[in-house]
């Protein structure tokens, strides 16, 4: 691929090389993980998962034993975390459960450093953390493309690309208005993975890399955001070229959240990000014969509806459903009769009305 040019005429080819490609470093990872060895399964708890991601000594056990009830090991040297280390963060009613991997090294996506594993585990998560020092903002870089290579796609959604299998008439290409890939180059991907006969829909232009991401499955795509440690070693002097670093990454330093790990500074902004990414909205459950539960909200997602909450809390209230009422920010008036499908926002009060 290295050796051929990018144009319209070797397009097809290209693509038919990266599915090839994608195709076999698949392959590879199922057998290496096949094969056994230390792993780093962490079962997940609370009402959303965090993962820290940085390299070494970045400090990210000082900032999680700052936030939770971890109790993660500190050290001044590289490598102090051996083993996922999970904390809770009790935040607004929410328990945000906040993974303290261990430091990422260069070639992790490859193996180095038992970045596999670690790496796996960022997988779960419903948000990834990157923590940087001030001092070394390319650190970015790196870790991008280290969770980029095991297929972990940051801020991205999966490409709009609709495939089904059909019995005949081989590969059949429509794409909307504004589609720059060619036809060959989409039917040379979809053969490369087993697809003789095909209906493809692309409605919107994508590149040869995100054909292939929509085409495989194991692909990842977690929202992100940055913490700078370390902000309280710098002089006044330096912010700007620490700003400028930020921005030649396509990162906002107005979107950036400044910390010190260490004193302690800027972790209720931290907190207050986290909540905001993460897209937490806390409901009131109304409790016959005990009120309204201002105390300990149930936590769901934005967008999550009655059924969601009803599943949330198990039992039967899934089977005996009858209706709900909410009153709050999505209710049109108080006490509005709503049925599983009704869409929650943050403080809505709810009152499950279930069949005896």
């Amino acid at each position: 691929m290295a050796e051929t040019p990018y144009n319209k005429s070797t397009e097809a080819h290209i693509g038919r090389l990266k599915a090839k490609l994608a195709e076999k470093k698949e392959k590879l990872e199922n057998q290496s993980s096949a094969g056994g060895g230390h792993g780093y399964a962490v079962e997940k708890h609370g009402d959303a998962t965090v993962a820290l991601v940085g390299f070494p000594s970045v400090g990210k056990s000082t900032l999680i034993n700052a936030l939770t009830n971890a109790d993660s090991e500190v050290g001044s040297y590289e490598f102090t975390t051996l083993d996922v280390n999970p904390g809770m963060l009790q935040y607004r009613g929410a328990n945000v459960q906040i993974l303290d991997v261990p430091g990422l090294i260069e070639g992790a996506a490859g193996g180095r450093g038992g970045g596999k594993e670690v790496l796996s585990v960022v997988r779960t998560a419903d948000l990834v953390v990157f923590m940087l020092s001030v001092f070394e903002i390319e650190q970015y870089d790196r870790l991008s493309e280290e969770l980029y290579a095991t297929n972990i796609r940051i801020d991205a959604e999966k490409p709009n690309v609709n495939v089904r299998k059909t019995h005949k008439d081989g590969i059949q290409v429509t794409t909307g208005d504004g589609v720059d890939l060619e036809e060959e180059t989409v039917k040379q991907v979809l053969r490369e993975y087993g697809y003789v006969n095909a209906q493809v829909t692309i409605p919107h232009d994508l590149t040869i890399d995100e054909l292939v991401d929509a085409v495989m499955d194991n692909r990842v795509y977690l929202p992100s955001m940055v913490a700078v440690n370390k902000a309280d070693l710098i002089d006044r002097e330096y912010l700007p070229t620490v700003k400028s670093d930020l921005r030649e990454r396509g990162l906002d330093p107005d979107d950036v959240v400044f910390i010190s790990a260490e004193e302690e500074r800027g972790l209720d902004g931290l907190k207050e990000r986290l909540w905001e990414e993460l897209g937490l909205i806390r409901i009131y459950m109304d409790k016959p014969g005990r009120g309204v539960d201002y105390e300990e909200p149930l936590i769901l997602f934005s967008g999550a509806t009655v059924g969601d909450a009803c599943e949330k809390i198990g039992g039967e209230f899934d089977e005996r459903f009858k209706f709900a009422r909410v009153s709050g920010p999505s209710a049109k008036h108080d006490e509005q009769q709503v049925g599983k499908g009704h869409e929650l926002a943050d403080e809505d009060v709810l009152r499950i009305v279930a069949r005896k």
